[in-house]
């Protein structure tokens, strides 16, 4: 049986484009599980499993722009449709419990839809904005053109 690839800080920044820095205070914050016990003076090292969820991290934080609070939410909602899936990977003999792994996966992914709808709507609400800043600025360009001609 082979062990488990781990990483240090510096190597996990590189392999996600980030700071040691952010890992360090999204370990402080709950986002990303604190790495493996060790002994005082010995490097933090991180597995795949923490590889991975820092990406996810990274690329919902850069995708919807949300607040750290979102990102909770959203990382607190992807940490239970994995234990579910897990579950259900397991095998499930009871079709009542089926249901509910299923209804509650179904709930999570709802919230999760619920912040990207309220991210979208917002962009939208910010591109009709500057469509019509850009107009009022292009009327009056067009105006200052006819005024020099004229």
């Amino acid at each position: 049986m082979s062990e488990e690839r781990r990483f240090r800080i510096g190597d996990l920044a590189k392999l996600t484009d980030t700071t040691p820095r952010t890992i360090r205070y999204y370990e402080e914050i709950g986002l990303l599980a604190s790495s493996e016990e060790r002994e005082a003076g010995a490097h933090r090292t991180y597995g795949k499993e923490d590889l991975e969820r820092l990406r996810e991290l990274l690329r919902l934080r850069e995708l919807l722009g949300v607040s750290l609070d979102e990102l909770r939410e959203l990382a607190a909602a992807e940490g239970a449709r994995a234990s579910l899936r897990a579950e259900w990977d397991e095998g499930i003999e009871d079709p009542v419990r089926q249901r509910q792994v299923l209804e509650e996966a179904a709930g999570h992914i709802d919230d999760q839809l619920e912040l990207v709808r309220r991210r979208r709507d917002e962009i939208d609400t910010l591109r009709r904005e500057l469509e019509a800043k850009r107009r009022r600025v292009r009327d009056r360009l067009r105006a200052a053109r006819r005024a020099k001609a004229g």
